[in-house]
């Protein structure tokens, strides 16, 4: 054969790479992959990168503003995620939406929402790592689109799958974190706060009342500059 027809050959492998991302958690998802939200949520929907494709209803991409300067980034979908295909929308959603309009925050116009992982782990089960693992590409690739300037992450995987942050929530919620350009704040997940439901100064619901403050601070101050 030919080194023409040898190159030739190589060049419509690396051309095909693209279409094989979500068959194989092998294959790279680079920055730029993807030039829109709506060619990646295709390719999550056809995603099975890890055995979580196999016992979900819907995949999991987001909701909120494409261009918000807040993204907020949970662990994986629930069973009410899960059957809706959107993120936060069971009793932790709810409770997220209130304390955003607490500080009068809108969750359609300045806030995006996603997830570490796209799709549910049975029985809502934490994540793997190495599911984590085969998904994260496809967040930091929302990240990219999105371009916000703040990022939450809400509990403990969040936390980690994103920063690989080795210290507990509990220990650095509230304080702000530079990643990639990016101010992060690591703050409780809502359904902590569910199970958690003192009102008492020091307890969870009383800090999560002074970070969220602090984050619209931080909003005003961006949205200013």
């Amino acid at each position: 054969m030919s080194s023409e027809n040898q190159l030739s050959l190589f060049e419509e492998s690396t051309f095909n790479q693209k279409e094989l991302i979500p068959t194989d958690a092998k294959i790279a998802i680079s920055p730029g992959t993807y030039p829109s939200m709506v060619e990646l949520a295709q390719h999550c929907s056809n995603c099975h990168r890890c055995k979580l494709g196999d016992t979900r209803q819907n995949v999991v991409v987001g909701r909120g503003n494409i261009q918000a300067s807040i993204m907020i980034i949970g662990e994986a979908p629930g069973q009410n995620e899960d059957e809706t295909g959107l993120p936060f929308v069971g009793r932790a959603g709810q409770l997220l939406e209130k304390i955003l309009a607490s500080v009068k925050l809108d969750s359609k116009k300045d806030v995006y929402i996603a997830n570490i992982n796209k799709c549910r782990p049975p029985g809502n089960r934490n994540p793997t790592t190495e599911e984590i693992k085969a998904c994260k590409p496809y967040l930091l690739e929302q990240i990219r689109l999105v371009d916000p300037k703040i990022i939450l992450l809400t509990g403990a995987t969040a936390l980690k799958g994103l920063l690989a942050e080795k210290r507990g929530i509990t220990k650095i919620r509230g304080q702000w974190i530079e990643w990639e350009g990016r101010l992060c704040m690591p703050i409780f997940h809502p359904s902590y706060l569910l199970r958690n439901s003192t009102r008492e100064v020091g307890g969870p619901k009383w800090l999560m009342w002074q970070d969220i403050q602090a984050v619209r601070a931080k909003f005003d101050e961006i949205q200013k500059n």
